[in-house]
């Protein structure tokens, strides 16, 4: 079993922020497979569960994804190996994607609450760049909860393997 997590922050008002780039992803897998999205209470997330592949959007808010990734994967037991996250990065340019494996969190504090949740960073992470801001009175923080063109990415749902 396959194990996709896409972080981001549920509702309107962050749809279109730069920290949705994981919802944005599988949002766009599932619409060109025909899939559809079904709220699971005991998990705190949207799912699919297609075959062996499940993909999850954490409704927790970004900072505390840990709790429905912990809880996903004890209930189907997933080892964390089977796990990807997807996120955005402002460590990297606008629609640089990195994939990497048993990883620190870089500050990201969605993937630090999943690592200590889970208690390893044994698992894969594709990571979206969304670029720093340029204006340097714009905090980080701010930047990545800001409204923007989330198709200007262009990424391709073919990261889901």
């Amino acid at each position: 079993m396959q194990l996709i997590v896409g972080l981001g922050n549920p509702g309107d008002k962050y749809f279109n922020t730069r920290h949705n780039v994981g919802f944005f992803v599988l949002d766009n897998y599932a619409k060109e497979h025909n899939l559809t999205w079904k709220f699971e209470k005991k998990f705190n997330a949207d799912v699919i569960k297609e075959g062996d592949l499940i993909l999850v959007k954490p409704l927790t808010f970004m900072n505390r994804s840990g709790e429905s990734v912990s809880k996903i994967m004890n209930y189907f037991e997933i080892k964390p190996e089977k796990l990807t996250v997807i996120h955005d990065d402002v460590d990297f340019d606008e629609g640089t994607i990195k994939e990497h494996f048993a990883r620190g969190s870089a500050g990201h504090k969605g993937v630090s609450d999943v690592i200590k949740h889970l208690g390893t960073n044994e698992f894969n992470r594709i990571r979206v760049g969304v670029g720093r801001p340029t204006n340097p009175n714009i905090e980080t923080d701010d930047w990545v909860l800001m409204n923007f063109d989330l198709e200007t990415l262009k990424i391709s749902s073919d990261l889901i393997k």
